[in-house]
């Protein structure tokens, strides 16, 4: 009876029967073997693959999984509690030496360039020369012709055995990222090369920016130091420029910002056939510095019932919102000229400085003035175009030159048939992550001017405004209300004067004046005016 009991009380109370089938009760002493079970996990694919064998085989009642997921839960070997059972993860930053440099012999330059931010012992290691001497050879390997061409691994074994010894660590890497960027360069510099005799500006700017994975960034600098990069949401392409457009559900505050850069971006390894990886090797190419604590009343250019703007030259515009003053949106409208160079030849703290023009122009009779000049006007705002227009035999006399500007007149007032109308109602659309809106009166306005040789002479894109005026600056009044967009820099500037006609609904340029630096003239073509 006494053994009977025992059995019934055996199947009720299996923890006192633990110490034979497994279940584990405190104070009950295990058997000799799973104590002397070692913890270690030899080719392990996952937390399943440490259990034994024997669990493997049969279905044990200790083994708990969760249905459709492959993560062992829990597992209790016989005899022996869950808190002795544990899982051994091998750490790379522990294995030898030899081990690592083999592994990092078969990762690609981006991943060697990633793997290398670890630590200092994985930089060190992907740096190894004889890995980059491999890489170097096979991207940059001799071009075949009918001579016998060594393969890369005999190439870069030949060069290894003679430079490894006498270069210091990282020295291979150095020069393959350099020739990298060289060639990215000289390949974008032959991209631009053929220019459109409609505009003077390259053609092939889009697939410039497209094959090469260019992207334009800003950093907000806050007044502590501290850098917020942002890379741009929206890129689109007009006539002569392109819009670049961010914005962002967390932008710091405006009170802690003091500077703003604008910077292309350029891909180190560029691939067309990849998305743009914002955190890959890349290089930064400042095109604008913007001081943010210039962002008063006088910069303001329009508003609706959610944002203001504020322009800030060269070219860009800032978006503040209504209630509270935070940075709603940054809009950036980039010139073609030279675009590609700026985004990608400068460095993070200097811009492109193009290189000093030499001029076959020789002044003979210097009251003969400036003849054949060539003007691209475009006027848009967030995707809509409201003017693109070319006006050609553009003159300037000396006579013309008056407070150190040489004056052209475009459109003339008294002329009617020179008058050019605006297409739709001028405005900038505008958009962030939830809201968008529409500002009337403001737009962006390109403007390129020829010299003589067909040559871009002064090129500009900025952020513009319609302001109301009282009549036209000179000559007849028209039946209609009188609006005029001013902008000047040091190198020139430009007055349009419009009138808005009721009946048609729709501005007409009735004047258009161009100023010119007389110091930027005689610099480009060596004269004395």
């Amino acid at each position: 009876m006494t053994g009977a009991c025992d059995r019934r009380r055996g199947r009720k109370c299996p923890g006192r029967r633990s110490g034979i089938k497994g279940g584990g009760v405190s104070g009950v002493t295990q058997p000799t073997y799973a104590r002397a079970r070692p913890r270690f996990c030899a080719g392990a694919r996952g937390p399943a693959s440490c259990l034994p064998r024997r669990a493997a085989r049969r279905k044990d009642p200790g083994v708990k999984f969760a249905r459709g997921s492959p993560v062992l839960r829990q597992y209790t070997r016989r005899g022996q509690h869950n808190k002795n059972s544990s899982i051994c993860f091998v750490s790379l930053d522990r294995m030898p030496t030899e081990v690592l440099l083999n592994i990092f012999s078969y990762l690609d330059a981006v991943s060697l360039l990633c793997i290398g931010c670890v630590s200092r012992r994985f930089y060190h290691l992907a740096s190894d020369n004889l890995i980059w001497i491999k890489i170097y050879s096979a991207a940059f390997s001799p071009k075949r012709s009918h001579w016998k061409v060594n393969s890369v691994e005999e190439t870069a074994t030949s060069v290894s055995l003679l430079s490894v010894d006498d270069k210091e660590v990282g020295y291979w890497k150095k020069e393959y990222i350099t020739k990298q960027i060289s060639y990215v360069k000289e390949a974008l510099a032959q991209i631009v090369k053929p220019v459109n005799s409609y505009t003077g500006l390259p053609v092939k700017i889009k697939e410039a920016l497209r094959v090469f994975g260019l992207h334009f960034a800003i950093i907000l600098r806050e007044k502590s130091g501290k850098e917020h990069i942002m890379q741009h949401v929206d890129l689109s392409f007009n006539d002569t420029s392109a819009t670049v457009v961010w914005y962002d559900k967390n932008w710091p505050h405006l009170a802690k910002l003091s500077t703003l850069d604008l910077c292309g971006v350029t891909p180190v390894f560029a691939d067309r056939y990849k998305t743009f990886d914002p955190y890959g090797p890349r290089w930064l190419s400042l095109i604008a510095k913007y001081d943010l604590s210039h962002l008063s009343k006088a910069a303001m250019i329009g508003c609706d019932r959610l944002v203001r703007v504020f322009c800030l030259n060269p070219g860009l515009l800032v978006g503040l919102w209504q209630k509270d003053d935070g940075l709603a949106f940054v809009m950036a409208n980039l010139h073609f000229h030279r675009l590609v160079e700026r985004s990608t030849l400068g460095s993070t703290t200097l811009p492109y400085v193009p290189p000093p023009h030499h001029s076959p122009f020789v002044d003979d009779s210097p009251d003969y003035g400036l003849q054949g000049y060539q003007l691209h006007i475009d006027m848009h705002g967030g995707g809509t175009f409201y003017l693109c227009s070319t006006l050609y035999t553009l003159f300037s006399s000396k006579e013309c030159i008056e407070n150190g500007y040489a004056k052209f007149m475009v459109i003339n007032l008294n002329n009617n048939r020179e008058h050019l109308p605006l297409i739709g109602k001028v405005g900038l659309t505008w958009r962030t992550t939830i809201f968008d809106g529409f500002i009337e009166s403001c737009s962006f306005m390109d403007l390129t001017l020829l010299e003589e040789y067909r040559k871009p002479f002064w090129c500009v894109s900025s952020p513009v405004y319609l302001r109301s005026v009282a009549y036209p600056s000179d000559g007849p009044h028209f039946l209609g209300h009188t609006y005029c967009v001013d902008y000047m820099d040091a190198e020139g500037g430009v007055r349009v004067e419009l009138v808005w006609i009721e009946e048609t609904e729709e501005f007409f340029i009735v004047s258009l004046v161009l100023y010119l630096s007389v110091a930027k003239i005689n610099h480009w073509f060596g004269t004395k005016y």
